[in-house]
C-alpha cells in the first residue's frame, strides 16, 4: 500500500528520509518485540471534562514546565506509576484564555522496565521529558486526525512477534524523541544517532508494557487522533511521577 498522508484533505507522498525510502519493518518502539508488563490499559475516560480552572497543568514541576512552549494549548501527561513501573496514567489538557482545564483521563502502558531521564536504545525505557506532537499515521485510515497522517501498510507489526501485538500500530502519534518533525511517525532519520533509540510513539496497546512507547486503547487513540489539533501547538510531558514533580 503506497503511504497516503492526510492533512485535512487527503494528498499522496512518497516517504524518503535522507536518501532511504521507507519499507514495511520499520517499527516503533525501537523496533523491540519484547514487550511485557502487567494489566491491560482500559479507557477510563471522563465523560465530562473537569471544571477545575488550573493555572499549569498538575504534577509537573518548573524543570519540565519550562520546556513547553508558550504557544502550546494541548498537552498529553503522562504519569507513569513508578521509575520501574510499566503502568502509567494519560490526561489530556487543554488551554482556554489563561487556565487550563482537564478534558479525559485513562489508564495506559509505558516502556516494560519504566522510566528513564537518559533514554537509549533498547532499555525498555520510556523517555522523561516534554516532546512535541506533529505526525500520525498507521495501517487503517485516519479517523478524522487533525495532525498530518500516514497510512501505510509499513506500520504493520511483525507476525513473528505475539499475535497481541499485532494491532499495536494500526493508529501511532509520533512523540518527537530524536526524529525528524514533519515526516511520517516511520521515518528512520534519528538526528541524535542510532544509540539514542527513536520511533518513540503513542499507539496502541497490547495489554503489557511496551520496549520505549506509550500505549492506550484504540478508542483512546482515536479520541487523541481527533482532538490534537496542529494550530494548538501540542505537546506531550512524560515520565514517572516523582520525576515529573522535580
Amino acid at each position: 500500500m503506497e503511504p497516503m498522508r492526510t492533512s485535512g484533505a487527503m494528498r499522496a507522498i512518497t516517504a524518503m528520509a535522507g536518501g532511504v525510502l521507507i519499507t514495511a519493518g520499520v517499527t516503533g518502539c525501537g523496533g523491540g518485540s519484547s514487550h511485557q508488563g502487567k494489566g491491560a490499559a482500559h479507557a477510563h475516560t471522563d465523560a465530562k471534562p473537569r471544571e477545575t480552572a488550573l493555572k499549569r497543568v498538575p504534577g509537573v514541576g518548573d524543570r519540565l514546565w519550562r520546556q513547553v512552549p508558550p504557544t502550546t494549548r494541548q498537552v498529553v501527561a503522562v504519569y507513569g506509576d513508578g521509575k520501574d513501573s510499566a503502568d502509567s496514567t494519560v490526561a489530556l489538557y487543554e488551554k482556554t484564555g489563561q487556565v487550563w482545564k482537564q478534558e479525559r483521563t485513562w489508564s495506559a502502558h509505558n516502556g516494560r522496565k519504566g522510566w528513564t531521564t537518559d533514554h537509549h536504545e533498547d532499555d525498555k525505557r520510556s523517555p522523561v521529558g516534554v516532546f512535541t506532537l506533529s505526525d500520525a499515521g498507521g495501517v487503517l485510515a485516519s479517523p478524522g486526525a487533525k495532525l498530518p497522517y500516514t497510512r501505510s501498510a509499513a506500520f504493520q507489526a511483525p507476525h513473528y512477534w505475539k499475535k497481541t501485538y499485532w494491532n499495536d500500530f494500526d493508529y501511532v502519534i509520533a512523540i518527537d524523541y530524536n526524529r525528524v518533525k514533519g515526516t511520517p511517525p516511520n521515518d528512520p532519520t534519528r538526528p541524535g544517532g542510532q544509540s539514542k533509540g527513536g520511533n518513540i510513539w503513542l499507539h496502541m496497546d497490547h495489554g503489557s508494557g511496551t520496549s520505549a512507547c506509550v500505549s492506550q486503547s484504540k478508542a483512546d487513540m482515536e479520541y487523541l487522533l481527533r482532538t490534537l489539533d496542529p494550530a494548538q501547538h501540542p505537546v506531550v510531558v512524560m515520565g514517572d511521577r516523582a520525576d515529573l514533580k522535580v
